[in-house]
């Protein structure tokens, strides 16, 4: 069942730390399939170098394993909490890279200090609040999925693909799981150049809007001129 995402899932999750992005087993990629009632996410707890497409666990939208013989992610509730409010959302990833959970540690949001941050995010990357001590008993995975939602409010999700969760880490996502590992790369190097920026210039303005609407529109949207035309 569902054997190209599971190579997909599978290569997604590989790429973690290809680009340095985990330490250990820090880290799970998922994808939702076309017909979203049906998520691919990786095992919990499995060392990526021992992983197969075999092992990717196969869930439903309530966190029913469907096929597969490893328990799931521990975050699963909070990749099926996205896959449930946004259908322009197909892949998820949550890491531990060392800088984006630096931010995210110090409860900061990364402001918009240059361009590059503002090529793929549309504006300063939010960082959450913290749960509540009845919310994390109450169901910590799935309410970490809601405070995303919470915290991304009527943002449209590709507008703004990753944010920090306060104490904790990153979660990026995109239209597949590419994508999302995609975003996440490049959530990290904005925040390992926003810190050594914010070191160097601690008094620095955020980059000014008409350069970060320029740039942003430059690469999406129906005006978008970067890059090749698709066939």
């Amino acid at each position: 069942m569902l054997d190209a995402l599971r190579e997909e899932v599978l290569a997604a999750n590989l790429d973690l730390p290809k680009y340095g992005l985990v330490t250990f087993t820090w880290g799970n990629v998922s994808a939702i399939n076309d017909a979203r009632d049906l998520v691919v996410i990786k095992p919990s707890g499995v060392a990526y170098e021992n992983m197969s497409a075999s092992d990717m666990v196969i869930v439903d939208l309530k966190g029913n394993v469907v096929e597969g013989t490893l328990r799931p992610s521990s975050d699963t509730a909070t990749h099926l909490a996205l896959y449930r409010q946004y259908d322009d959302v197909g892949g998820v990833v949550h890491t531990h890279s060392s800088n984006a959970t630096s931010w995210a540690q110090s409860q900061r949001s990364i402001p918009v200090l240059g361009t590059t941050h503002a090529d793929y995010f549309n504006g300063t990357i939010p960082c959450s609040r913290l749960l509540t001590p009845e919310e994390v008993e109450q169901g910590y995975e799935e309410l970490t999925g809601s405070l995303i939602i919470e915290t991304l409010g009527d943002t449209p999700p590709l507008t703004m693909p990753g944010i920090l969760i306060s104490n904790h880490g990153p979660f990026a996502w995109g239209k597949d799981a590419h994508g999302a590992v995609h975003n996440a790369v490049v959530l990290e190097e904005i925040a390992r150049m926003a810190l050594a920026t914010a070191q160097l210039n601690p008094g620095l303005a955020q980059l000014p809007d008409y350069i970060l609407n320029k740039h942003y529109s430059r690469k999406h949207g129906k005006n978008a001129y970067y890059g090749q035309n698709k066939a």
